[in-house]
């Protein structure tokens, strides 16, 4: 390695694996040159969530990090860590920072097969990655009264919109995003689709969200128009939008193999059923691009608080740590193409193709044992699994 990449380290369980994984599949292959961050809760609550702001920036700076999976915190946890304050998710910030699409991709071996039966390819859930839910402000309302809209130009001018005359109590959302972003998400996806050779498809709901969904809506076919439909003809791929309803039929009718992208909330869901379907969301991959080319790899899932307490308790676990070994996979290799390092790039092939051989000989965590089908299992823990990948590697 020439370039660091950003390493940013992250709780529970999946803490717990991604020392394992440095120290059996990382450093006996690799000379890792990395930034390292910890954006474990403690540590985040001892610096007043600086830490996050400053391993998104180093991201930026060096243009590939690989994260762990880290918990944003709600009531319970400010109660059991003690924290000082209840802190915005990490994922978001980073997001954020980099003005990044996430996508996400399941990871498919022979012997698990989707539980949508056409499902013949990986479908790719493209999220953006800024606002909306994740940025609203909320209010639980007392009582009866009225609930504004209200806007005050730079240039002075105001205009409100009344969004409900409330007769009892309730609560009340804001949301918001912007074209900036919008923009970057739609060149994100083009250039994603180009470079992966897949359709990219685009669904939201602008029939009811007049002006919301369908602001997104414009801005992705202006910038195809603009930009990328020459490209996309050329190749032989297609961009279309649809109403997300019809999207959801369509994909559960397809075979798989293209682009779907979606707003932050719906990415969300929809990611969780699409790696559900294809088998374990520890079998899903997912990596934030900026349309200016810079590259954060994690797992697409949290950090399996469940088997971190038997993990406190001296008891063997069966997490499956794939979702993890990948995110690292990916960020090698992107270092190593970003700086030319065929090596590097060689070692993280080898890596993804140790796991995989591990996984079709029947070597695998208890979510996926129960799964598979057409070959002989052997149901592990995450430790006895990481060394036969090991094995395989050195092979």
């Amino acid at each position: 390695m020439q370039t660091p990449l950003v390493e940013m380290d992250g709780d529970e369980m999946t803490r717990v694996l991604w020392k394992l994984i440095k120290d059996s599949l990382i450093f006996p292959y690799v000379d890792l040159k990395s930034e390292y961050y910890d954006l474990g809760l403690p540590n985040r609550d001892k610096t007043g969530d600086q830490v996050t702001q400053m391993a998104a920036d180093a991201a930026k700076k060096y243009g590939v990090a690989v994260k762990c999976a880290t918990i944003t915190p709600n009531a319970q946890r400010m109660e059991e860590y003690h924290l000082k304050e209840m802190y915005k998710s990490p994922n978001a910030t980073i997001r954020a920072t980099l003005d990044g699409t996430v996508f996400r991709t399941p990871i498919v071996i022979d012997s698990i097969h989707p539980v949508v039966k056409n499902w013949k390819k990986p479908i790719t859930i493209a999220r953006h990655a800024y606002g909306d839910l994740y940025k609203a402000t909320e209010l639980r309302v007392p009582g009866p009264g009225k609930a504004e809209l209200r806007y005050t130009g730079a240039d002075g001018t105001t205009f409100n919109k009344t969004v409900y005359d409330y007769e009892c109590a309730g609560v009340l959302q804001a949301q918001y995003n912007k074209d900036s972003s919008i923009e970057s998400f739609a060149h994100s996806c083009f250039k994603y689709a180009i470079a992966s050779r897949q359709d990219l498809w685009f669904s939201a709901k602008d029939t009811i969200s007049k002006q919301y969904d369908q602001t997104f809506k414009q801005i992705f076919q202006s910038i195809y128009e603009e930009s990328y439909r020459k490209e996309f003809e050329r190749l032989g791929l297609t961009y279309f939008y649809t109403l997300i309803d019809d999207a959801v039929a369509r994909v559960i009718r397809s075979e798989g193999g293209f682009i779907w992208a979606l707003k932050n909330y719906d990415g969300d869901v929809m990611s969780d059923m699409v790696s559900t379907a294809f088998g374990s969301l520890a079998m899903m991959t997912s990596v934030l691009v900026s349309p200016d080319g810079n590259y954060e790899y994690e797992a697409a899932h949290g950090t399996v608080t469940r088997h971190y307490y038997r993990y406190l308790k001296g008891e063997k676990t069966s997490t499956n740590p794939m979702a993890t070994i990948f995110a690292w996979s990916g960020a090698l290799r992107k270092r190593g193409e970003k700086d030319d390092l065929p090596d590097l790039r060689a070692f993280a092939d080898r890596l993804e193709k140790a796991c995989l051989d591990t996984l079709n000989a029947g070597v695998m965590t208890k979510d996926l044992a129960s799964l598979a089908e057409g070959v002989a299992v052997t149901p592990v823990d995450s430790e006895e699994f990481i060394a036969a990948i090991k094995s395989r590697l050195d092979a």
